[in-house]
């Protein structure tokens, strides 16, 4: 049966679409602007040429970003801390919500507050110091991922989406078969759960990815730098002389020239994984996000 549209309905129709792709383009240009610089021929970047398609197709930029040690060091540490983090992260907060979404458990209410009180008040930044200096993890590699090794919003997510999305009979069953609370985690939990651990896989993989304030914080060291303090360096501290090499006779000329396409170059670099990434969990982040977030 076919529905016949009003001219009011029509009206609404073309203003939304209109709408909607006017926001389309305001969110995609300054990425597509981005990219198109980053492969443009420096010149035609610095004259202000390039509007939307790359101008003198160049792979110059990142071939002086690659050519620098400290992007790839911090490039290979990002990696580290984002695959090391985000497994610790996920096994901790499937530990922490499974036993709060089991209705036997004796105190579930009591620990949930006591959890979620965490969310809304901290000791500081200063006692973080001094707690995370007294445990010996300045300058250390796991400062990068303990002080961030669970997140209580991602624990209640993850355990509404068990309390709503595992039926409580098959919790019965397993009880009646003999199976333990661990073998119906790995049993049963685990294998219907598969929409919401990819969604928090994904916040927390992102979170660590981003994440600068610690390194800024607790690292000196320039060998454990993250890729996102040496982009700060770049983008905010307009400092270049790690990628142009400071000390030879041309830095200035370079700079100029060359410095507004590194650092399009390098802000590509920084965030193609993410991007890469995210449209194979993306079925299971909507999905994932409404039932864990909505229900109960």
């Amino acid at each position: 049966m076919k529905i016949i549209q009003t001219k009011a309905d029509r009206t609404f129709d073309i203003i939304n679409v209109t709408f909607l792709i006017l926001l389309t383009f305001i969110f995609l240009y300054p990425l597509v602007f981005i990219l198109s610089a980053s492969f443009s021929d420096p010149d035609y970047v610095n004259r202000g040429e390039v509007w939307l398609l790359p101008k003198g197709f160049s792979f110059t930029p990142y071939i002086k970003v690659f050519e620098n040690g400290d992007i790839i060091r911090s490039y290979w540490n990002t990696i580290m801390y984002v695959v090391v983090g985000t497994v610790i992260n996920v096994a901790l907060t499937i530990m922490a919500a499974y036993p709060l979404s089991r209705k036997d458990l004796v105190g579930r209410n009591v620990f949930t507050m006591i959890f979620t009180f965490t969310m809304f008040f901290s000791g500081g930044l200063i006692p973080l110091y001094l707690v995370t200096k007294q445990l010996g993890l300045i300058d250390n590699f796991w400062v990068m991922i303990l002080p961030s090794a669970i997140s209580m919003f991602n624990v209640i997510v993850m355990r509404t989406y068990f309390q709503t999305s595992i039926p409580e009979e098959l919790y019965q069953a397993a009880d009646i078969d003999g199976c333990s609370k661990i073998g119906v985690l790995f049993r049963i939990v685990l294998p219907l759960s598969g929409p919401i651990i990819a969604v928090i896989l994904l916040w927390y993989a992102v979170g660590h990815w981003n994440s600068y304030f610690n390194a800024l914080i607790f690292l000196s060291d320039r060998n454990k730098f993250p890729l996102q303090l040496i982009l700060r360096e770049i983008l905010v501290q307009n400092d270049l002389r790690n990628l142009m090499q400071a000390n030879s006779s041309t830095f200035i000329q370079d700079s100029s020239q060359f410095g507004s396409s590194i650092k399009y170059a390098v802000i590509v670099v920084s965030t193609l994984p993410v991007l890469i990434m995210y449209p194979f969990v993306q079925k299971y982040f909507v999905k994932g996000v409404m039932i864990g977030a909505i229900k109960g």
